[in-house]
């Protein structure tokens, strides 16, 4: 497969839904964010102060839980916990939703704290599979500044090392550091717009609004 689709959890679920029923058929992985249920990790965690591999796992089990009740919302998806299971369901036609934890459980290579979320977590999957990342979340891409900020400008294509500079934006702060590492890119778009997302796995970000965030 050439792509692995980060359905954010912002996105979770009526747009989410909408927007993994319009992969059917693209051949396409996906892998959700934790959404409310990692929110609530997080919370708690500034609360009573768990462990940093605690909270870590915790969240990767939220991504477990967004994906397994959004697959239940489309008929073509199918929840997987293997590579080898995603494998066959794209070959079978259907969409693959990768439920991480199992997968992470001793493939995890980050560090364990809050600068990694699920977007740096879907990177290492997608490099596991030799795809490349769309992250699809509730806004256009990466922002000049954070929106709603009235002077923000969409960023249409930035380096890693640039976006180093920028903290945490639309993407975690750890994903411009593992774009590095590992040398590849990734596209951030806007999931509310399906269209979108499905015009850069076709044709890549030629006249599509979003981000490309390249790891050069």
């Amino acid at each position: 497969m050439d792509w692995l689709v980060k359905i954010g959890g912002s996105l979770f679920p009526e747009n989410a839904a909408e927007l993994l029923k319009s992969l059917e058929g693209t051949g396409v992985a996906v892998v959700c964010g934790g959404g409310d249920f990692a929110d609530r990790v997080r919370y708690y965690d500034r609360i009573s102060g768990f462990s940093e591999s605690a909270a870590h796992d915790s969240a990767i089990l939220c991504m477990d839980i967004t994906g397994r009740l959004l697959s239940d919302l489309c008929e073509s998806a199918v929840p997987v916990r293997t590579l080898g299971e995603c494998r066959e369901v794209v070959g079978s036609g259907l969409t693959p939703v990768i439920l991480p934890s199992e997968l992470l459980r001793f493939t995890d290579p980050v560090e364990h704290s809050w600068r990694v979320t699920s977007d740096s977590l879907s990177l290492i999957i997608a490099h596991m599979l030799g795809a490349k990342l769309l992250i699809a979340t509730d806004v256009d891409g990466i922002y000049t500044e954070r929106p709603p900020a009235s002077d923000a400008k969409l960023i249409n294509e930035i380096s890693a090392k640039n976006l180093l500079s920028f903290g945490e934006t639309s993407v975690d702060e750890a994903l411009p550091e593992l774009l590095i590492k590992l040398k590849t890119d990734c596209y951030v778009a806007n999931g509310k717009f399906p269209e979108r997302v499905l015009s850069i796995l076709r044709a890549g970000a030629s006249e599509v609004i979003c981000t490309v965030i390249r790891g050069d």
